[in-house]
């Protein structure tokens, strides 16, 4: 799924920050952690996951540690997750994926690596997932949208089969609005947006940051936002429950995960750090300009946020037969 590249780094491996210095203004990150971090992400360079993990890493270098953002795309997320999950567990390789990991521990055979084999860290950023028609479609919001196309089904594309606004698309429309949809995957969030601006679908899911921008110019209008609050970018979508649909919640996060081996107190040491970043005003900024809100938590919360997120993506991909159980 791409989203906008917000920050001027090279693609590939790059090293995003600096020298290890100590002195009274900062701790000396080298007798707490590893003086060289890497984050190994998931996804390609630009995407959802490439550019949370550079703010991080650019801010996490500027307190002391070199940072290496280390992009390894391949297999839905799963090739970076293997890497990680293999890598010695001494807090220096760490795993910056999204939604993906959760969405993969039930719907994709073969990852080579169980979801145990990795710990939480941080669950850093989330934006919901939204979905839009084309200007022309006389649906206000979700609501109409769905009393107007239970009569005669309608198409809708996604980034693809097995991602999450796929899974939670389908379901709902399913499981939950009782609806006959036909599904158009495409090869990314991008083209997908593409198609429903040229109404050659009638809808499409897809994470905010994706839309955003062409919703916020009247491109593409967003007829439900899947979060219990409006979010501040497109302040004039509706939620799914302000149009018929309470209780019905799916975003995309960007989250940092470690080998399963790795300890409680370098865990705790990478979270306070992660967390540490996240509350600088300037970092939640460039966060709330592509779409997503910061999350600040420690890692026993984030590790049971994570869980539960197994857990929700599982049920919604059993139900629509989309398992590798």
């Amino acid at each position: 799924m791409k989203g906008p590249s917000m920050l001027p780094f090279r693609t590939g491996r790059a090293v995003v920050a600096g020298l290890v210095v100590c002195g009274l203004a900062q701790p000396c990150w080298a007798q707490t952690s590893a003086q060289t971090l890497t984050f190994v992400v998931s996804f390609a360079p630009g995407g959802i996951a490439d550019v949370v993990a550079r703010l991080v890493a650019q801010r996490l270098g500027e307190r002391g540690p070199k940072v290496v953002v280390e992009n390894r795309a391949g297999a839905g997320g799963n090739l970076a997750a293997r890497a990680v999950s293999a890598a010695p567990p001494d807090g220096s390789t760490i795993l910056a994926t999204t939604t993906a990991l959760a969405v993969n521990d039930t719907a994709s055979r073969n990852k080579g690596y169980a979801t145990e084999d990795l710990r939480t860290v941080a669950i850093v950023a989330l934006s919901p997932d939204v979905m839009g028609v084309h200007p022309s479609n006389p649906a206000k919001d979700l609501g109409e949208f769905v009393r107007n196309a239970k009569p005669k089904g309608f198409t809708f594309g996604s980034p693809g089969l097995g991602t999450s606004p796929y899974i939670a698309a389908e379901y709902f429309f399913r499981e939950v609005a009782k609806i006959d949809a036909v599904h158009v995957p495409f090869s990314g969030g991008a083209p997908a947006v593409a198609a429903a601006i040229g109404n050659h679908v009638d809808l499409v899911a897809v994470a905010l940051p994706t839309a955003a921008s062409q919703i916020e110019q009247g491109a593409l209008r967003g007829i439900g936002l899947a979060n219990p609050t409006r979010n501040s970018f497109v302040p004039n979508v509706p939620t799914y429950g302000e149009t018929g649909f309470p209780n019905f919640y799916s975003a995309t996060w960007v989250g940092f995960f470690a080998p399963a081996k790795t300890s409680d107190a370098a865990v705790a040491k990478l979270n306070a750090d992660i967390n540490e970043v996240l509350k600088d005003a300037a970092a939640q900024q460039k966060l709330k300009a592509v779409g997503f809100d910061a999350i600040i938590k420690t890692h026993p919360e984030a590790a049971d946020y994570f869980r539960s997120e197994v857990a929700s993506w599982g049920k919604m991909s059993r139900a629509i037969g989309f398992s590798a159980d």
